[in-house]
């Protein structure tokens, strides 16, 4: 339950929720945010495919993915079937998707360019119940449930159910036309262990103990997102400050500032604007064994402040 307060000297005064009236007004006011909520490009509202209607579709730039918005009103809905019944219908309308992106967004994309395994389905509603919370989770599953409050007149909150489950969706049974078993083929939720372990089944243990000094300093900094990519690990504030790509040799690591932002006066760093490349920035370094990490902090804060900072 989030409590939020105003404050006057030291007097704290609460903000209640205030009731939100449609779902349509949650529709509007995601749909209008949508990069700054999620980091996505808008592509259409009530997009009809089939015989179904999409609340929201959005486009995932640097996934090179779609992501399906759904706002829940029904609490008895289960959000495990609608969500794998959407990515069902997605995976077999591939065509209708990459139009409606053209039609809408006026930039050519091609199938091949669609990363489809990062396809992924996010729910919004004031309220979940627990059965719904406790359906999605599994370590695999590719779908968000985000509660949304308004506070006061002005304050609009958002918060993630998220899930520590080591189980898989697999496990779940099946119905009768394997529906899941069919999305879970071409779909995949990548996850810290993938990148760990199973990417390379002979990860040397001194890599998994430098990436996890790295990590264990990299969220001493602040607020700070993990998410995991198919090729690689993003930290964000706001936006990708950092990734990180595991390999059996060290670290690959990316700093997200444009040519020129980063001070770097003992030039650890490689200039990769316009070099193509897995993650975001135009600067990169390997770290190894003898890499000296504060120093690699002190490049990588230079990103997170400036991420920190931008509006």
């Amino acid at each position: 339950m989030m409590k939020l307060f105003s404050k006057s000297r030291n007097k704290l005064t609460k903000i209640p929720i205030t009731e939100i009236k449609s779902e349509k007004e949650i529709q509007t006011l995601i749909e209008t945010n949508l990069d700054e909520l999620f980091n996505l490009e808008f592509v259409k509202s009530e997009f009809a495919v089939k015989n179904f209607r999409i609340d929201t579709l959005g486009f995932d730039k640097e996934n090179k993915s779609f992501v399906i918005i759904e706002y829940k009103k029904n609490k008895n809905s289960s959000v495990i079937d609608q969500g794998y019944t959407y990515l069902s219908i997605m995976l077999n309308n591939k065509s209708d998707f990459i139009l409606e992106y053209f039609e809408n967004c006026n930039h050519t994309l091609k199938k091949k360019d669609v990363d489809w395994s990062q396809s992924r389905v996010i729910f919004i509603s004031p309220n979940f119940t627990e059965y719904q919370k406790q359906s999605i989770n599994f370590k695999d599953i590719p779908f968000e449930l985000w509660e949304i409050k308004t506070f006061g007149k002005n304050l609009i909150g958002l918060v993630e159910h998220k899930t520590d489950s080591i189980e898989s969706v697999k496990s779940l049974p099946n119905d009768k036309d394997n529906i899941i078993k069919k999305v879970s083929k071409e779909v995949k939720v990548y996850t810290e262990d993938y990148h760990l372990y199973e990417r390379s089944k002979n990860r040397p243990q001194w890599v998994i103990e430098l990436y996890m000094a790295i990590k264990e300093k990299i969220l001493n900094l602040g607020e700070v997102e993990v998410v995991f990519r198919g090729d690689y690990i993003s930290f964000r504030k706001n936006r990708p400050f950092t990734d990180i790509v595991i390999y059996n040799k060290g670290l690959y690591i990316l700093i997200n500032l444009k040519r020129g932002m980063l001070k770097d006066p003992n030039k650890e760093t490689k200039d990769m604007k316009g070099l193509g490349h897995w993650g975001n920035g135009d600067y990169s370094t390997t770290v190894k064994k003898d890499t000296d990490l504060d120093y690699l902090m002190f490049l990588i804060n230079q990103s997170y402040k400036f991420h920190n900072e931008k509006k």
